[in-house]
């Protein structure tokens, strides 16, 4: 199939891999070429981890449809093609707005999240007809009362903490009790309330906490039924990690107790609000070494040290890419940076050191990983950290002279002919995608453009 337009007519090219093509080949071309020219930070994308998953949802939660959360990574590749492949999307600014309507999105699938959102966003959303909004409090709502009547409001119930990392987190959402309140409230504003939302976060690992939060839904459905509200919306947040394994579970815990709450006869859309889950292992950044500092053990005190002969030396590695860059969401989540792999060829026997990496800034905030155990890297050398597409690709970078990593799209022959069952086809949907041939196949060297037949 052949592709209309040109190389320089379109706003984004995806190289399509042979299937024999490993993406670590794509990424030993990037930093070859990197090498020669200002070694930047880069990211390689494969858009067939994005295919698959939306494969293995619609496999395993057939009644909930995704709204993808669009601040956990905002690349226009990534919208658009979560676009064709059916998904809403829940949007938290006007410039995310902007970016999922530019691709033809209906205003019906579109969410205003958030539980504090600026009285221009509300009224943005008023003006282009974007019904749903969520909502956990008395002054938010009035504030959608006076800027967006028609609003299709969504109720925040609070979620319990079953985690570590969720009980140092701000409490977002309501009691059953407070959702009395705000409902008869909601009434007395002539507001829509449409349904309720809940999230159980993906490192719950306990099935009740799922169980529970349906339940105490329900239960906020009749007394909104109850009060002549037309309540016809489940969305059951964004608890997915991105593993098989974890939605395999959630929906195994989930789909009895739909069927026994929400049963399919009842005329409920049921939603959920994935990011991660789509996103995070699609992406690989690769990062440059530019300098590098050796330390002695005992240097805690110190600002600096020199090494005796006896000392084990610890390793200070600084980054072309940090905290201020794509590793912006480290200074929201201390466990969010994953071990790096080292591209560079090592031996199994080569001793490996006490290290930690820094961004290019140098100050005490810019620290991606306080400790790792490394092999003696050199400046020049790369890292790669895999599943970095979660919070890394955003609007804007925090450091106006920095500009935003490359990222290099990708996508098999195999995975691109997936898409088709969608029902997708370039003609009709996808116009900012031109499909060039892997230039790591000596036998697709030819300049035309076209898909895999």
């Amino acid at each position: 199939m052949t592709m209309k337009g040109t190389l320089n007519d379109v706003h984004h090219c995806v190289e399509v891999l042979k299937d024999t093509t490993a993406l670590r080949d794509v990424i030993d071309k990037n930093i070859h070429d990197q090498t020669l020219a200002q070694k930047s930070a880069f990211y390689v994308a494969d858009l067939g981890v994005i295919v698959r998953q939306q494969v293995r949802w619609r496999a395993k939660m057939e009644r909930v449809r995704p709204f993808y959360t669009v601040r956990c990574n905002s690349s226009p590749v990534v919208i658009e093609l979560l676009a064709d492949l059916g998904t809403g999307f829940v949007c938290s600014s006007k410039h995310e707005l902007d970016l999922v309507k530019g691709f033809g999105v209906p205003s019906q699938d579109i969410m205003l999240g958030g539980m504090c959102k600026q009285l221009a966003h509300i009224k943005y959303a008023a003006k282009h007809n974007i019904p749903l909004l969520v909502c956990d409090n008395e002054a938010e709502l009035r504030k959608i009362s006076r800027c967006h009547p028609k609003a299709k409001v969504i109720l925040q119930l609070m979620s319990d903490s079953c985690c570590e990392r969720e009980k140092t987190a701000l409490v977002f959402g309501l009691t059953l009790k407070d959702c009395r309140r705000l409902l008869e409230n909601a009434k007395e504003l002539n507001l829509n309330i449409a349904g309720v939302k809940f999230n159980v976060p993906s490192c719950c690992q306990d099935a009740d906490a799922l169980c529970r939060a349906v339940s105490e839904a329900r239960c906020v459905f009749d007394m909104g039924e109850e009060l002549g509200f037309e309540m016809n919306i489940l969305d059951i947040g964004g608890g997915f990690d991105g593993s098989e394994a974890q939605l395999e579970k959630v929906s195994a815990t989930l789909r009895p107790m739909l069927d026994m709450y929400f049963p399919s006869s009842t005329s409920l859309s049921i939603i959920a609000e994935p990011g991660s889950y789509y996103v995070s292992s699609a992406f690989t950044l690769a990062v440059n070494i530019i300098d590098k500092k050796s330390l002695g053990r005992d240097f805690s005190d110190q600002a600096h040290n020199t090494l005796s002969a006896n000392d084990e030396p610890e390793f200070l590695y600084y980054m072309n890419d940090g905290v201020y860059g794509s590793f912006a969401n480290k200074l929201l989540c201390e466990d969010s940076v994953s071990m790096p792999l080292v591209h560079k060829e090592v031996a199994s026997e080569e001793p490996l050191f006490s290290s930690s990496l820094w961004g290019p800034s140098k100050d005490d905030l810019d620290q991606v990983l306080e400790r790792c155990l490394l092999p003696e890297l050199n400046v020049g050398d790369w890292l790669l950290f895999s599943s970095a597409g979660d919070n890394s690709l955003r609007a804007t970078f925090t450091n106006a002279d920095e500009l935003e990593p490359p990222v290099f799209y990708t996508i098999t022959e195999y995975d691109w002919k997936e898409i088709d069952k969608f029902g997708i086809t370039l003609d009709r949907r996808i116009k900012n995608f031109s499909l060039v041939p892997c230039c790591l196949q000596s036998n697709m060297s030819e300049a035309s453009v076209s898909t895999p037949a």
